[in-house]
C-alpha cells in the first residue's frame, strides 16, 4: 500500500448518505420478499415438527454462509479491494479479485462436501433433543441445503465486488430472487404434499433459489472486474492480507455462529415450537438490523476503507463518519425497539397469523421477539463499531469481545431456558423466551467492549443524551399511541389491516415528534420524501 505524505489531504470519501439509501432499497426489498417467504412457511408450517426440521436443518449450512460469505469478505476482502481502488491499482485489485474467488471457490467446495458426509455427526449437536423422525428428516434436509448454500457463499463474493465499486442496489436486491424460488416451492407443492415431504420439496426450491441469486449478480461483477482468471495470488501483499484478516473474522463469525447453535440446541429441548417460534422471531429482530443498520454498515465500509492521510487525520475522519452513522442508526432503531415491545403482537400477527400460525401463536412469538429487542440498539450499532475496527485492519479486538459475548449468551441463556421456567412455575416453553433475553444481555456487553476499545484507538466518539431524549420521546409516545389504536380497533380486524393502521399510526407519531424537536435525520427524511413526489 502507498504511503501518504503526512500532508496530504485526507481523503474522506464521503458515502454514505446515498449509498446507504440504496442499500436500504435494495435490503427491502429482499426483506418483504422475504416477509412473504416467512408468511407462507407459517401458513404450510406453522410451529410443527416438520416446520422445527427444516428450521434446525437450515442452521448448519447456515453456519457456512455466514462463516465464509457476507459478513467475512466484507471484513477482510473489502477493505483491501477497497484501497487499492482508491489507489487507482487496478491490476492488483483484479488479481486480489481472482484469487479470493479460486480461494473461496476451493475452500467451500471441500466443505460443502464434508457437510454432506458428516451430517448425521452435526444434527446431534445443534437439535440433540430430535429423535425419530424429525431426525431423519433433519438429516436429509441438510444435506439437500448444503449445496445451494455454496452458491450463497460464492454469490457473497459478487457482493463483495459490487459494494466496493459503490453498485450497492443489486447485491442487496439479489435475495429476491431466492425468497421467491421458495415461495414458489411451497404454493406448488403445498397443494398436494404437507408435513415432511413438503419440507423436503421446499429444499429443492432453496437450492434453485441460491442458483439464482449467484446468477443475478454475476454478469456485473465479473463486467466491473474486467478479466477474471483462476489463480491463488499468494505473491500479491493484499491477498495476504485478505488471509491473515480472514482468519480472525471468521473466529469473530464462528463464535456468533456457535452462540446461535446452542440457542438452537436449546430449543429442541424445550417442547414442539419452541424450534420454529425462535425463527419468526429472529426474523422480525433482524429485519431493523438489515434495514438500518445493514444500510448504514455496509456504505460505510468501502469509504472508512479508503481514507487515507496521517494517524491523526484518518482517525478524525473516522469519527466523523462513526458519528454521522451511528445518528443515522439510533433514528430508525430506537422506534424499532420500542415499536417490537409495544406492538410486536400486532406485528407478529399481520405478518404470519394465517394457516396453521393462530393467535396463541401470534402471541407467543411475540414474548419471545421481546427479549431480542432488548438487545436491537446494541447488536445494530455494534456492527458499525466492528467495521470501523475491519477498516483499520484491525481484527482480533472484535473476536476477543465476541467470544465475551458468546461466553455470556451461552451460560446466560442455558438458565433461562432450562432453569428459569421452573424456578418461576411457568411452562417449559418459556425458555425460548429467556434465551432472547440472554442474547440482549450479552450483545450490550459486547457493545460496550466494542466501543471502549474504539475510543481508545481513534479518540471518544461525541454522544449526547440531549441528542438521544428526542428520540426516544417520540419513540414511547409513538408505541403508546399505537397501544391505544391496538385496543380500540380490538381483534375483529383482519390482522393485517389491524398492523397496518396501528404501524402507520406509529410511524406518525414518531416523525411529528421528532420533526418538531428538529433531530436531523427527522427533517432529511421529510425533505428525502418532498424531492421524490416532486
Amino acid at each position: 500500500m502507498r504511503e501518504t505524505p503526512p500532508d496530504a489531504p485526507v481523503s474522506t470519501a464521503p458515502p454514505s448518505a446515498r449509498g446507504a439509501q440504496w442499500v436500504a432499497a435494495g435490503i427491502l426489498l429482499s426483506r418483504i420478499a422475504g416477509l412473504a417467504r416467512e408468511r407462507a412457511f407459517a401458513h404450510y408450517f406453522g410451529n410443527s415438527d416438520a416446520g422445527d426440521a427444516f428450521r434446525a436443518a437450515l442452521k448448519i449450512p447456515n453456519f457456512l454462509q455466514n462463516l465464509f460469505g457476507e459478513g467475512v469478505l466484507s471484513a477482510s476482502f473489502i477493505p483491501a479491494y477497497s484501497r487499492l481502488l482508491a489507489e487507482g491499482n487496478d491490476v492488483a485489485a483484479r488479481r486480489l479479485a481472482s484469487a479470493v474467488a479460486t480461494l473461496l471457490t476451493l475452500v467451500t467446495s471441500v466443505l460443502v462436501l464434508g457437510g454432506v458426509l458428516v451430517t448425521p455427526l452435526l444434527i446431534d449437536l445443534i437439535a440433540p433433543g430430535f429423535v425419530g423422525e424429525k431426525r431423519a428428516a433433519t438429516i436429509e434436509l441438510v444435506q439437500i441445503f448444503f449445496p445451494g448454500t455454496g452458491l450463497l457463499v460464492l454469490s457473497a463474493w459478487c457482493l463483495g465486488i459490487l459494494n466496493s465499486h459503490r453498485r450497492f442496489f443489486l447485491s442487496y436486491a439479489a435475495p429476491v430472487a431466492w425468497n421467491a424460488a421458495i415461495i414458489a416451492a411451497m404454493v406448488w407443492f403445498g397443494k398436494d404434499h404437507h408435513d415432511y415431504v413438503l419440507a423436503e420439496r421446499v429444499a429443492w426450491g432453496l437450492v434453485v433459489g441460491s442458483a439464482l441469486q449467484f446468477a443475478v449478480q454475476l454478469p456485473s461483477a465479473l463486467r466491473l472486474v474486467r478479466g477474471l482468471r483462476p489463480e491463488l495470488g499468494l505473491d500479491l501483499a493484499a491477498t495476504r492480507t485478505v488471509i491473515r484478516n480472514f482468519l480472525p473474522v471468521v473466529g469473530t463469525r464462528g463464535v456468533v455462529q456457535v452462540s446461535a447453535y446452542v440457542d438452537n440446541a436449546y430449543a429442541s429441548l424445550l417442547p414442539t415450537g419452541a424450534v420454529s417460534a425462535l425463527a419468526y422471531a429472529q426474523t422480525l429482530y433482524l429485519l431493523p438490523i438489515s434495514l438500518f443498520g445493514m444500510s448504514v454498515v455496509a456504505s460505510q465500509l468501502p469509504a472508512m476503507s479508503s481514507l487515507t492521510g496521517s494517524a491523526a487525520e484518518v482517525a478524525t475522519a473516522l469519527r466523523a463518519q462513526m458519528e454521522r452513522g451511528l445518528r443515522q442508526v439510533s433514528f430508525f432503531i430506537v422506534p424499532s425497539v420500542v415499536g417490537l415491545v409495544a406492538v410486536g403482537d400486532v406485528v407478529v400477527a399481520a405478518l404470519f397469523q394465517t394457516g396453521a400460525f393462530d393467535a396463541d401463536a401470534s402471541r407467543f412469538v411475540w414474548w419471545v421477539l421481546g427479549g431480542y429487542a432488548l438487545g436491537l440498539l446494541a447488536a445494530t450499532k455494534g456492527r458499525l463499531y466492528a467495521s470501523a475496527f475491519y477498516a483499520l485492519s484491525e481484527t482480533r479486538a472484535p473476536v476477543r469481545f465476541a467470544l465475551v459475548r458468546v461466553a455470556l449468551s451461552v451460560t446466560l441463556g442455558g438458565l433461562g431456558a432450562l432453569w428459569l421456567p421452573g424456578l418461576l412455575g411457568l411452562e417449559p416453553k418459556w425458555g425460548t423466551v429467556g434465551l432472547t433475553l440472554a442474547s440482549a444481555g450479552a450483545g450490550w456487553v459486547e457493545f460496550a467492549l466494542l466501543r471502549a476499545a474504539l475510543s481508545r484507538r481513534i479518540g471518544p466518539l461525541a454522544s449526547s443524551w440531549r441528542e438521544a431524549a428526542p428520540l426516544w420521546v417520540g419513540a414511547v409516545a409513538a408505541g403508546a399511541v399505537a397501544c391505544a389504536t391496538a385496543a380500540l380497533l380490538g381483534e375483529g380486524w383482519h390482522p393485517v389491516l389491524r398492523g397496518a393502521a396501528v404501524l402507520s399510526t406509529f410511524g406518525v407519531v414518531y416523525g411529528a415528534v421528532t420533526l418538531a424537536a428538529g433531530v436531523p435525520e427527522a427533517r432529511a427524511a421529510v425533505a428525502g420524501m418532498r424531492r421524490r413526489l416532486g
